[in-house]
């Protein structure tokens, strides 16, 4: 994803805001909304779940290293400042979620259920503030910045999906990794670009908006794919 975002930038010479934010959100960890999606298309959950949580162990490292090579031709990257922000906020909250978990057990129980639900209204939240502080910009960008996102994302579930045929994984985990690839830790991405890139409001808008895209996609692409696994499983039954 990273190499597919420095691509689109040159072959579409995007101005230097929007090409950092384009980049910083291909250098981000796989979306943990690639499980769910994973799951909904019938594909190996396992697989994708732990594709996931190496990417994010990860990210603190390779993020900031693969953006500083791609983008630092268009701006002053401080690599260790955003390793730093990424343990932040991916890292320290799930240190901190395992440890309030395993103290008050029994109390956090009945909580679990609606953490999920308060995370997608807080990236929606975040999403929104965004859009709407960079209206001006995506007014004069927002198709452009759009039609990229959508090429990216569409071109990670392709690229991961023929890596995986090329290697001949077994369909289940071909879709999961077609997934894992396409969507991203997009909330990531609109948090650093916010802490970083705040003179520039509209570097954090490829990542607002592809988190909203990839939220399209992904449930779309699990549907197709989940359809056509009963198409093929309905006629074996009916042979038995």
């Amino acid at each position: 994803m990273p190499g597919l975002a420095f691509i689109l930038c040159k072959l579409f010479q995007l101005p230097p805001e929007i090409a950092i934010g384009v980049i910083l959100v291909g250098c981000c960890p796989g979306g943990t909304a690639s499980n769910v999606i994973t799951y909904m298309a019938k594909g190996n959950t396992a697989l994708s779940v732990a594709c996931t949580s190496v990417s994010t162990l990860l990210a603190p490292i390779f993020t900031p290293a693969i953006f500083y090579v791609l983008a630092s031709q268009w701006i002053e990257i401080n690599a260790a400042s955003m390793l730093v922000s990424i343990l932040q906020v991916v890292l320290f909250p799930i240190l901190l979620g395992l440890i309030v978990r395993s103290l008050l057990k029994q109390k956090v129980e009945q909580y679990i259920q609606v953490m999920p639900l308060v995370s997608v209204v807080a990236i929606v939240a975040i999403v929104a503030a965004i859009i709407g502080g960079s209206k001006a910009s995506i007014l004069e960008s927002g198709l452009m910045i759009l039609g990229v996102v959508m090429l990216h994302n569409t071109l990670g579930y392709l690229l991961g999906f023929w890596a995986s045929c090329l290697f001949k994984l077994p369909y289940a985990d071909s879709k999961a990794v077609a997934i894992e690839v396409g969507m991203q830790n997009s909330g990531l991405g609109v948090a650093l670009a916010a802490v970083h890139f705040a003179a520039s409001p509209v570097t954090a808008v490829p990542s607002a908006i592809f988190s909203l895209w990839h939220n399209i996609s992904g449930p779309a692409l699990a549907t197709y794919w989940a359809s056509r696994t009963r198409q093929e499983v309905a006629p074996q039954r009916h042979e038995e």
